[in-house]
């Protein structure tokens, strides 16, 4: 791909700023509206920002490592970028859209790709109505919180909170409760991935609780919607062999 161009974005780390460096002085930069892909050096934090931050653009996402993890990410080598993304796969991901109504009655709307996420805010457990579709499912969940994840995402929060790792193609949800205290066996569902889901905070001024799209707070709120932006699509390049598909598979595992 020699005449491939490309736009650098790196996270503040002095690691990831290093490497923008030396990686744009070897390749040459492009300004983002005019690059054919963008090359995210940091890590899954920072991809997701640059995920978000480059939506409107519709140029695909090729990560390198520069943080922890990585799960979003390439390994970083500086030789042969150019050849890497030439044999780059494609995977297409749609994020969740967050439609929350603020305790002072102010709406607040954001876009997810790992997950929406409400966790309380009080000392008190969070008590929480799930309705699906416009359907009560759940009269009250106590408990510290609940989360709504995509697969994409289903191995970072939703994970830690002993929600299911959910292969990239399977085209459901999780719905995931912390600490969950009543009902006492509710261990979370799994949603069609077009399911329109509703959470309302009971008794929000005794057990408030705050809402987030991806980290991104939206603050105190009384309800929360729910669903799949199938209008909006993400495009993150992977190695040959180490797509997402892969790497779900393989934290099962480990």
């Amino acid at each position: 791909m020699p005449d491939t161009k490309i736009a650098f974005m790196a996270s503040e780390t002095e690691i990831a700023q290093a490497a923008r460096r030396h990686l744009s002085g070897e390749y040459g930069e492009a300004p983002l509206e005019e690059a054919d892909v963008i090359v995210a050096l940091g890590g899954d934090g920072f991809m997701l920002q640059t995920l978000h931050g480059t939506q409107h653009l519709d140029i695909p996402v090729y990560g390198m490592n520069c943080g922890t993890v990585g799960f979003l990410m390439n390994e970083y080598h500086e030789p042969g970028l150019m050849d890497r993304l030439a044999a780059a796969e494609e995977e297409v991901i749609h994020p969740l859209r967050m439609r929350a109504i603020g305790a002072n009655g102010k709406v607040h709307e954001a876009l997810a790709i790992n997950e929406v996420s409400l966790l309380r805010a009080g000392p008190q457990a969070a008590k929480l109505r799930i309705s699906i579709d416009g359907k009560l499912r759940l009269e009250e969940l106590v408990c510290d919180g609940a989360l709504v994840a995509t697969p994409a995402g289903s191995t970072a929060y939703n994970y830690s909170a002993h929600g299911p790792i959910l292969p990239i193609g399977s085209d459901v949800l999780a719905l995931t409760a912390m600490s969950a205290f009543r009902p006492r066996r509710w261990r979370g569902a799994l949603l069609p991935s077009d399911a329109k889901v509703r959470i309302d905070v009971v008794n929000p001024s005794k057990r408030p609780v705050m809402a987030d799209a991806d980290s991104r707070s939206a603050g105190i709120v009384v309800s929360v919607e729910i669903e799949t932006a199938r209008d909006v699509r993400h495009r993150i390049l992977f190695d040959p062999g180490h797509g997402l598909e892969e790497r779900l598979i393989r934290e099962q595992f480990v």
